[in-house]
């Protein structure tokens, strides 16, 4: 046989084998089907980070601060961690693992109605190096609060890229937007979780590209809590969890006044709009989009069912097309002005007569209803599945609470037989 034919045959084969595979592949996403998933749930898998001095186990876990699909294949999804286990101390924090980075899940639902964890990707700074949760320094995002060790007595190093990671988006280029609480700010990172972009208005960048400046009054530990992209991957937008404290916690004058803000990519021109909330101090808790101009939205309380039963954990659709655009041109620290006062220090009746718009919202689930319980206190994840179907995820804390004297508890929940349950990651599908 000639050299020439084996050659033939022989690329004939590899390039049968190729297709073959891709045609897999895409066999595979194309078929994909739903599975049927209990109104329990499914948890997400995790490992024990630590057991702490007060024999608590500190769980990774984690992956509840929010959820996106991903981009191409279906079934799969990413989910988010926040900032690592920390306890209220004081005005401060306790981090049990202080060098915990923050990361994404990358997450698949199998027909067999159990999740599998394909991959973690651990967020690092622009030289590679892993970043923290701990708290940013003065000038880069910090709220005040200093960080300590599990003893409660030594003080933890601040970290300039320190990220509260709290929404997230994820491109077709393999690249992910993240938002968090501290800047509040928007970080770019490429596929292997490098920093390429952070976005803030405390203006650490180049000064061109930065969030407008009224977002630095954010509610410490409640800033921008959900991220979402248009559907032509343009345009960001992301949803503060409260309200700002503008001019001061104290000047506010309705606590269910809460901003959106747009940022195009491309540009930097950014817009904002209000959100009105259905209970004063409730969370806004995620984004998605569903069109360039309407979204849904997680609002809850943070309350549990087994303390509390008429919870709120609702997910609303909303629309921006006609909501009045609220962005300052001089981009002053108080942002627009409406008869001398601050946004957050008029009422609605107030603006309402200066002619500003809150975004158009409906309520497209309530959570407690669908699922028959939600036993959780932080819904907020939500991954788009299909035009009508989402899963929605919980944030566990990694399984530690606050106890007395600041003390690291076990989290738990009470499950349908009134046990005492340790709180999860657990993923629920409903229809919206």
């Amino acid at each position: 046989m000639k050299i020439s034919t084996i050659k033939a045959l022989l690329l004939t084969v590899v390039t049968t084998a190729f297709v073959s595979c891709k045609d897999d592949v895409n066999e595979v996403k194309k078929d994909w089907k739903l599975p049927e998933v209990s109104t329990k749930g499914i948890k997400l898998p995790y490992a024990v980070l630590k057991t702490t001095t007060d024999n608590v186990e500190v769980r990774n876990g984690g992956f509840g601060s929010a959820a996106t699909a991903h981009p191409t294949n279906a079934g799969e999804f990413y989910a988010l961690t926040d900032r690592g286990a920390n306890i209220k101390f004081g005005s401060n924090k306790i981090f049990p693992t202080p060098d915990y980075t923050p990361r994404i899940g990358h997450f698949k639902l199998l027909e067999n109605g159990t999740v599998e964890m394909i991959a973690e990707i651990l967020f690092k700074d622009p030289s590679g190096n892993n970043i923290s949760g701990r708290p940013n320094p003065e000038g880069y995002g910090a709220t005040g609060e200093k960080a300590y060790a599990e003893d409660q007595t030594t003080l933890l190093a601040e970290d300039k890229f320190g990220l509260d990671s709290e929404g997230l988006v994820a491109l077709k280029d393999g690249t992910f937007w993240v938002s968090d609480e501290y800047g509040p700010h928007i970080a770019h990172f490429d596929a292997n979780g490098v920093q390429l972009e952070r976005i803030s208005p405390k203006n650490i960048g180049d000064g061109t590209r930065k969030l407008p400046a009224v977002f630095g009054r954010r509610w410490a530990n409640r800033g921008m809590e959900g991220l979402a992209i248009t559907p032509d991957e343009t345009t960001l937008v992301g949803i503060m969890q409260s309200t700002l404290y503008n001019p001061s916690k104290a000047e506010v004058a309705d606590f269910t006044i809460t901003r959106i803000v747009t940022f195009d990519i491309a540009t930097g021109a950014t817009k904002q709009y209000l959100h009105k909330q259905e209970k004063a101090k409730n969370s806004n808790s995620e984004i998605v989009a569903l069109s360039n101009t309407e979204f849904l939205i997680v609002e809850r309380d943070g309350l549990f069912t087994k303390d509390t039963p008429d919870v709120q954990k609702h997910i609303y659709k909303i629309d921006i097309s006609n909501a009045t655009d609220i962005s300052d041109a001089t981009d002053s620290l108080d942002g627009k002005l409406v008869n001398g006062k601050t946004i957050e220090q008029c009422t609605w009746t107030e603006l309402e007569t200066a002619g500003i718009k809150p975004v158009t919202k409906t309520l497209a689930v309530d959570l407690k209803e669908a699922l028959g319980d939600y036993p959780h206190d932080k819904l907020e994840g939500i991954w788009l599945i299909n035009s009508n179907t989402i899963g929605v995820i919980n944030d566990d804390d990694f399984a530690v609470w606050t106890g007395d004297n600041s003390a690291t508890i076990q989290k738990y929940i009470s499950n349908t037989e009134s046990q005492e349950t340790i709180d999860a990651n657990t993923l629920y599908i409903v229809n919206f």
